[in-house]
């Protein structure tokens, strides 16, 4: 287990107003402890994972760091813009989340220590897998992602669930992708925010389109959820200067989540496939009362412009095929039971990421959910996850 020092600007994260009056608790060991899922962790890849796994033909084109004339450095990612590296002095937990969970071992003890039960398991370094118009390169990174995370820790999917990857530019590959990865055993499946790569063009196929009907039809028939991460589909980093890093997290990572939850919810999709069940994951939840009241209103007034004719309101869609990933989002929790949401909301500790709550989960739970009932809190934090993710709960933490 690794050793764990919480440096000063890391305090903040033990501070907790206790559980009093909570029947059940989310401490790690302790008697009483609820069913947790982490419906978001991510796993530090190999560098040379892609470089070893895929043809030779693509090597140059993978994402790589330069060094100009100026001895700056640049991580050159096709689809994205250069990213200046810029040395980060960083120590206790914040260099030890750098550092852990390549290895299944290793993963299932940090887990332990943070009272997670099962993980659904992303890519790190691969969320960059779709930025390329090219879907044959697309679809080779993908499947040496996928790949790769069987081999590692695809013989313990007790408590590891990989999150396998789709490229959606190549349909015909991609549903034989979603065919091979169902013989496998995969267990859910991750599509960009946005099928085709790039800004938003009128003359780009999306979801909402029976361009994708094939696809999902193959998703349904392999009774696998989908997943949509955030910072895939665009470039997350379109801003630069003055508020940037703000800027980029929650304008261009975290936004452009909505779309691929108008496109299924508002299109008719989630009438033709009523198997289907999807998540957006990382992006939180507050905005989802939101969308769904906005979804909602724009299809009672603007009935005449509105195709197809929907057998109920886009936020029924929602609430009978869709969930969402958060760490802490009080405004979201807030609203959950009086918006008819705390069977679509999935908690994460987005381990082992610096916005996520690991390894003081506890403590971020008992500072968010303490103005839930016991119920729901059970829900979120880990049988809504079971439910999408279709894993059995034991009977002792079954609501």
């Amino acid at each position: 287990m690794n050793q764990m020092v919480v440096n000063e600007p890391n305090r903040w994260r033990l501070e907790t107003p206790g559980v009093a009056g909570w029947s059940r608790t989310a401490r790690p060991g302790a008697a009483g402890k609820y069913f947790m899922v982490s419906a978001d962790c991510h796993v530090n890849e190999p560098v040379d994972l892609w470089l070893k796994r895929m043809d030779k033909k693509y090597h140059e084109r993978l994402p790589r760091v330069v060094t100009d004339k100026d001895g700056v450095q640049w991580r050159i990612t096709e689809g994205h813009r250069p990213d200046r590296l810029r040395i980060t002095e960083m120590e206790g937990e914040d260099l030890l989340r750098t550092k852990v969970g390549a290895q299944a071992a290793g993963r299932i003890a940090d887990h332990d220590r943070d009272g997670i039960d099962v993980e659904l398991m992303f890519p790190n370094k691969g969320l960059a897998m779709w930025a390329t118009p090219d879907a044959a390169f697309a679809m080779a990174q993908c499947r040496a992602w996928n790949d790769w995370a069987w081999e590692m820790f695809g013989a313990h999917k007790d408590r590891i669930v990989i999150a396998a990857a789709i490229a959606t530019g190549d349909l015909e590959g991609s549903i034989a992708e979603v065919q091979r990865l169902a013989k496998l055993g995969v267990r859910c499946l991750t599509l960009p925010c946005k099928p085709v790569w790039g800004s938003h063009d009128v003359g780009h196929v999306n979801y909402n389109l029976p361009h994708f009907d094939p696809l999902w039809a193959a998703i349904q028939d392999a009774d696998l959820p989908i997943t949509f991460h955030v910072s895939t589909g665009r470039d997350p980093r379109a801003s630069r200067g003055n508020g940037g890093a703000i800027i980029n997290y929650v304008s261009h990572g975290m936004a452009p989540s909505v779309e691929p939850v108008a496109n299924l919810c508002a299109s008719g999709v989630l009438e033709r496939f009523k198997g289907l069940r999807f998540a957006t994951i990382e992006a939180g939840i507050g905005w989802i009362p939101w969308l769904l009241d906005a979804m909602d209103e724009s299809y009672r007034k603007h009935h005449f412009w509105v195709r197809p004719k929907l057998q109920g309101l886009p936020s029924d869609y929602y609430r009978t095929h869709g969930f969402a990933s958060f760490q802490e989002d009080q405004s979201g929790l807030d609203l959950a039971d009086s918006h008819g949401l705390a069977d679509n909301f999935m908690w994460a500790n987005d381990y082992p990421h610096h916005e996520g709550t690991w390894p003081h989960s506890a403590e971020a739970i008992e500072r968010t959910m303490g103005g839930l009932p016991d119920d729901t809190r059970a829900k979120i934090l880990g049988l809504n996850a079971a439910r999408f993710l279709k894993i059995d709960v034991p009977a002792r933490y079954r609501v």
